[in-house]
């Protein structure tokens, strides 16, 4: 299914940027392919960063055989919440302008209707703007707070006898996770809010909207995300078959 989706917003591309080139000519494409190259660096960058909190476990002595004494890590993404806030976000910013035009033509002057519609409609309004990046801001840590449960990993860490080296077993680890979440999340959610503007402002720059400006918000998100996974498996089916027989 994720294959099907990229392939789809995949083959969207050379129509949406032959569509620039047609309106704004060869300097506003030169200028946006250029851009693209760099949100889809950054956009990898950040989707591979992460914060490795360094884990050790004591060793064990059960019977005759000795268990733990290994060192891991836990890998907190700068990312953790994906491309759900976006949609988030995006759902609840559409409940208004529903509402309002569940009203009817006859109430279009009314107060609130027409505050929904002069600011809460257009996209390229810095309120419309304003809202929907502190909305991805909210729901990044709304999302990572119900995902990511310190008490429960300190918890688990504490149970099979591992720690992180100069924090206490417990209650301090857990703490101390959710001081790193807190920390790492704030460039995340930065990050989503950001990236997702990006075809708003290019809707206000070059008339681009979401349909023909393809670098920047989900689309950008899912193509790298997909990317990025599948590459993955790949290397780790290739790693099986080259290593065969030590696993078996």
């Amino acid at each position: 299914m994720s294959l099907l989706i990229f392939t789809q917003i995949a083959a969207t591309f050379p129509s949406a940027l032959w569509q620039i080139k047609q309106s704004q000519g060869w300097a506003a494409f030169i200028v946006v392919l250029l851009v693209g190259f760099v949100i889809v660096a950054l956009v990898v960058l950040v989707e591979q960063s992460q914060r490795r909190v360094p884990v050790q476990y004591a060793k064990r002595m059960i019977g005759r055989r000795q268990y733990g004494g290994t060192s891991t890590y836990i890998p907190i993404k700068v990312n953790q919440a994906g491309v759900i806030p976006v949609i988030f976000a995006s759902s609840l910013l559409y409940l208004p302008a529903l509402v309002a035009q569940f009203q009817g033509p006859s109430k279009a002057n009314v107060g609130w209707v027409r505050f929904v519609n002069d600011y809460l409609v257009r996209g390229d309004h810095p309120l419309y703007m304003a809202a929907y990046f502190l909305l991805i801001v909210f729901f990044t840590y709304f999302y990572v707070a119900i995902t990511f449960n310190p008490d429960e990993i300190a918890d688990n860490m504490k149970k099979y006898g591992g720690f992180i080296p100069g924090i206490r077993a417990g209650r301090p680890t857990a703490e101390y996770l959710d001081y790193i979440l807190t920390r790492i999340t704030l460039p995340g959610a930065l990050y989503l809010g950001l990236l997702s503007l990006i075809p708003l402002i290019a809707l206000g720059l070059i008339g681009a909207n979401a349909g023909n400006f393809p670098f920047g918000g989900t689309s950008i998100l899912i193509i790298v995300g997909v990317g990025l996974e599948t590459v993955k498996q790949i290397e780790s089916r290739l790693q099986q078959r080259h290593y065969e027989g030590f696993l078996r």
